[in-house]
């Protein structure tokens, strides 16, 4: 990495942004592609001369606060919030606990256990650890759920996909209430002095912004699961699935298995695993 990475990254990403995009008039002569400093200083309460010090590298210690005002102002996706903060963090030499933060605790599958997920088949099952990164899978899962984008990427997390993809308030119809069993079981772990959590909560709080850093600052509620997901399938439609956890033994992982929760569920699901009808039955009931 260059010695003003950092600096690099924020005058290409305001280069990179138009004043319409903002609300801010085009005017002639202008001799900057994108905003210029003064209007990027005007958007997010920066100075023109400290956001002048921090594009020429003479700045390398912003804080948090201020690199979120500027992700603000800029309309940065939660992949170029990401980054800026991994640069940051780079520059301030916490790289090292940034990285290891992406690899959560557990990643390995025992063969009992992926034997065990194969069983569930055409049931779609996940197996997770307490970070929410997807280790392994049925078939029946990934059908269900990676048309809605949460398999993407090469380590899927549930977490970071509910509040940081666009696509998932749409993929869920009560995304509010699954927000919340997120940051709670997230506050849990971070209460058990869990050494991951709090990084992974940092980084959540400065890429989802106000949706995940409200709920991180209320009070404190009970870590549930709830035993129904209503899911938007763009092939199925909605349907409504029967959660069940089930905890594995001394490594901080679960597998979470979804059934069909009506008649028209299971028929949905049964198109879906291209199985005859009444493969996955209907499961009623709390």
């Amino acid at each position: 990495m260059s010695d003003n990475e950092l600096g690099a990254f924020l005058r290409a990403r305001r280069e990179a942004v138009k004043p319409a995009d903002v609300g801010l008039p085009d005017g002639p002569r202008r001799r900057t592609p994108g905003l210029r400093r003064s209007e990027l200083a005007t958007l997010s309460g920066v100075s023109v001369e400290y956001l002048t010090r921090l594009e020429q590298g003479r700045d390398r210690n912003p804080s948090m606060q201020v690199l979120g005002t500027l992700a603000d102002a800029l309309r940065m996706t939660p992949d170029e919030r990401n980054h800026l903060r991994t640069l940051s963090k780079t520059l301030n030499g916490s790289v090292a606990l940034c990285t290891a933060a992406n690899q959560a605790p557990v990643r390995t599958v025992r063969p009992t256990v992926r034997a065990l997920l194969d069983r569930f088949e055409p049931t779609p099952a996940v197996l997770l650890n307490r970070l929410g990164d997807v280790l392994a899978r049925t078939g029946g899962y990934e059908r269900l759920f990676g048309p809605v984008g949460l398999l993407d990427g090469d380590t899927p997390n549930v977490i970071r996909y509910a509040f940081t993809d666009p696509r998932a308030k749409a993929a869920f119809p009560e995304w509010d209430r699954i927000a919340d069993e997120h940051v709670a079981a997230l506050k849990l772990e971070a209460a058990h002095d869990d050494v991951f959590t709090p990084e992974l909560i940092s980084e959540l709080t400065f890429a989802a912004g106000r949706d995940f850093a409200e709920r991180v600052a209320g009070p404190p509620s009970p870590a549930t699961v709830a035993r129904r997901l209503r899911l938007a399938h763009p092939q199925a439609g909605e349907l409504l699935l029967a959660c069940e956890v089930l905890d594995l033994f001394d490594d901080g992982q679960r597998i979470l298995a979804h059934l069909p929760g009506d008649a028209a569920t299971s028929a949905a699901l049964d198109r879906l695993t291209g199985r005859l009808p009444g493969a996955l039955r209907a499961v009623n009931g709390g």
